[in-house]
């Protein structure tokens, strides 16, 4: 019998709850944008989904390709691809769900991250879920300092871009989306913060 972790990898608990909720099936196209070692995507891959993913390490991507060459080897190794997540190479209106995981704090300034955001919604079908994690300034207000272009140090040592609750709520309204799930953080021992965001693509 396989256990839990040969199953499902090493994913994102907030992600493996969204399984959980039943909210995947085996018929939808799947984007990781910044899959990183592709931890993710080790259960879509075994249920059959048409996943895809892009990473600017050519590495992470090379790992991709070999994960799915064992575990999902009908996937084409096109559908996984060296790229900025603000510039992908596919269609429009594409995907069932859009996964951004640990990525969007990494941005320079809110210029980045707005285009990264812009990029995902365009490639996502409408009714599509967007599922992000991402580092928050929520909770942890009074310990972090800015740096200049929304970033800010943390009391963990890093540096990161940081959304508040009210750029999360203003950033859905922008792109007439709906919250599949309320705004939920995480507080990691005040050192940092980490905010799940989903959401849903409306009809236009």
């Amino acid at each position: 019998m396989q256990n839990i972790r040969e199953i499902f990898g090493d994913i994102d608990i907030y992600l493996f709850d969204q399984i959980q909720k039943d909210r995947f099936a085996p018929s939808m196209k799947i984007l990781d944008a910044g899959c990183g070692g592709g931890r993710n995507l080790i259960y879509f891959m075994r249920s059959g989904c048409e996943v895809f993913a892009v990473d600017q390490n050519a590495e992470a991507i090379e790992q991709i390709r070999y994960f799915a060459k064992h575990l999902a080897p009908n996937l084409p190794s096109e559908n996984f691809q060296i790229a900025a997540v603000e510039n992908m190479p596919f269609p429009d209106n594409y995907f069932d769900w859009v996964i951004s995981n640990a990525v969007l704090h990494f941005a320079a300034d809110k210029n980045q991250f707005d285009r990264m955001i812009l990029e995902m919604w365009r490639v996502l079908k409408p009714n599509g879920a967007f599922f992000a994690r991402l580092a928050s300034s929520i909770g942890i207000e009074n310990l972090i300092i800015p740096t200049e272009n929304g970033r800010y140090n943390l009391p963990d040592g890093s540096e990161r871009f940081l959304v508040n609750e009210d750029l999360l709520i203003k950033t859905a309204e922008n792109l007439n989306a709906s919250f599949l799930e309320p705004i939920k953080t995480t507080n990691v021992q005040n050192l940092r913060c980490m905010t799940t965001w989903i959401l849903c693509k409306n009809q236009e």
